[in-house]
């Protein structure tokens, strides 16, 4: 066993296992990533045993901060029902592991693929930091797979992301999965030393290879094309599918595959994203399920609201929907309850709409208030038109935990000048051309609610979406 500590001071933390086909490596995490200290042991080929065994490194770093605990699988994982479905190279379903390590400890237990944790670690602090939509493969014994949609792991129906056995040809190798010719039969750890004793390489690892293939050797460039050639036309394949900001290698042998991958570039120019290796090397599976315990504490906490907020015409709307589609959170705006009905009602008057207008608002907040714990809801809307007062209890009916307010300011000839530009594609109900004087003095004096923290967005400007998000994580976060 290997016991290594960090410097960092004690608060939050959890502990995180990688449960990996040579070592079990235990850690114990804080909420920012960082490793306070860390444990490994040779796994065990019994399953049980592999049990006994993350149970007794989780008590060794249990400590009355640490929040739960977060286990990275080798094998297919159904996240919501915490069940273990099939192994890979320890096959540990079957063992109501969850149910059995929470018993054990008496603390709260994550349990997910242990490619997806790696993947969490390496958005969080590694190679794809502040990317939100990414795929990774672990290249090592097997090849795992992960897919990030909109910041989060996505799951799918229940086991998504299992990108090494994509199949790269009908009639390769048989494969653990039961088909035929997935890339991890190609190009995985396993089968480059296949590659190498087919080819009579006097080569024990990778490095050897490359080192040949860099020298002239035939034979040696031959394996490599071997090797990396399907993890090419998978690669390929990722991006078409998915079209991902970047495309991470991670494992024992990622970084060697970007390096063979150099001289195989993407077959069309439409499927190009970065191909780039992971950073987190062998600490990106702990640091991810220490992380996932963080993120399962927040989602059982209080909800989370963005205050989309500015006078009509301020390009609030514009705002909202390029945050959403970056951060994945759902979108209630005034508008998008009213207009229906006035599509239906007809022509009213300003007194009427703005009635209408409130009742929308109070639909918001009831809807927000019926929202599981956890959520996070952008909402879209002119608050000014309502006292402080209601904003505060509405806030605090519907139990938010972390208040933001995105101020959309713009200049009152800014404002009177877009208004007056999309007169004719206002719903009768709202005001008309006679409302542009009320509003350019309206945008000149108008402030932010002030409910929570606040940024101020120059919405003259097109507005920097990674900038905000950026600022979202250090309100919702403290990243």
């Amino acid at each position: 066993m290997v016991l290594t500590m960090g410097s960092a001071p004690m608060a939050d933390a959890a502990v995180g296992v990688d449960i990996g086909g040579t070592n079990i490596r235990a850690a114990l995490i804080s909420a920012k990533g960082e490793i306070l200290a860390k444990l490994s042991e040779r796994t065990p080929t019994d399953p049980l045993l592999v049990l006994e065994r993350v149970i007794a490194l989780a008590r060794e770093l249990d400590a009355p901060e640490v929040l739960g605990i977060g286990v990275g699988i080798p094998g297919r994982v159904d996240v919501a029902s915490r069940e273990i479905l099939s192994g890979g190279i320890i096959n540990l379903a079957g063992l109501d592991f969850v149910k059995r390590l929470e018993s054990a400890l008496g603390k709260p237990v994550v349990i997910e693929n242990d490619c997806s944790m790696a993947l969490i670690a390496e958005m969080k602090t590694g190679g794809a930091k502040g990317y939100r939509n990414v795929a990774m493969l672990t290249i090592g014994t097997g090849i795992g797979g992960a897919v990030a949609h909109a910041g989060r792991i996505y799951h799918g129906h229940r086991t998504a992301g299992q990108l090494g056995h994509i199949c790269v040809s009908s009639d390769g190798p048989p494969c653990p999965c039961g088909r035929r010719g997935c890339v991890e039969t190609f190009s995985s750890g396993t089968a480059l030393r296949r590659h190498i004793a087919e080819a009579g390489l006097p080569a024990t690892t990778i490095r050897d290879v490359l080192d040949m293939a860099a020298e002239g050797n035939e034979a040696a460039v031959c394996v490599l094309r071997q090797w990396a050639m399907p993890l090419r036309i998978a690669l390929d394949n990722i991006a078409a599918t998915m079209d991902p900001e970047i495309i991470l290698l991670g494992g024992g042998l990622g970084c060697d595959a970007a390096r063979a991958l150099a001289d195989l570039p993407a077959a069309a120019p439409w499927f190009c994203p970065p191909i780039l290796p992971a950073k987190l090397a062998d600490d990106a599976g702990v640091i991810g399920a220490g992380l996932s315990i963080f993120d399962a504490h927040v989602s059982s906490q209080g909800k989370r609201v963005v205050l989309v907020n500015g006078v009509p015409a301020s390009g609030k709307s514009r705002l909202a929907k390029a945050l959403s589609q970056r951060a994945g959170w759902p979108i209630l705006s005034l508008d998008g309850i009213k207009n229906p009905f006035l599509q239906h009602i007809g022509p009213v008057d300003r007194d009427f709409n703005r009635t209408l207008g409130k009742a929308s608002y109070q639909a918001i907040w009831s809807f927000i208030a019926e929202a599981p714990a956890g959520s996070t809801f952008i909402i879209d809307a002119w608050f000014g038109f309502q006292p402080k007062a209601q904003l505060e209890a509405y806030i605090d009916a519907a139990k938010i935990e972390h208040v933001a307010e995105l101020w959309c300011k713009v200049p009152g000839s800014v404002a009177g000048e877009r208004y007056a530009s999309r007169l004719e594609d206002r719903l009768p109900g709202h005001p008309g051309a006679e409302y542009v004087p009320e509003l350019i003095a309206l945008a000149d004096r108008a402030e932010p609610m002030g409910c929570g923290a606040v940024m101020t967005v120059d919405q003259t400007q097109e507005p920097d979406i990674e900038a905000v998000l950026s600022w979202l994580s250090h309100v919702f976060d403290g990243e």
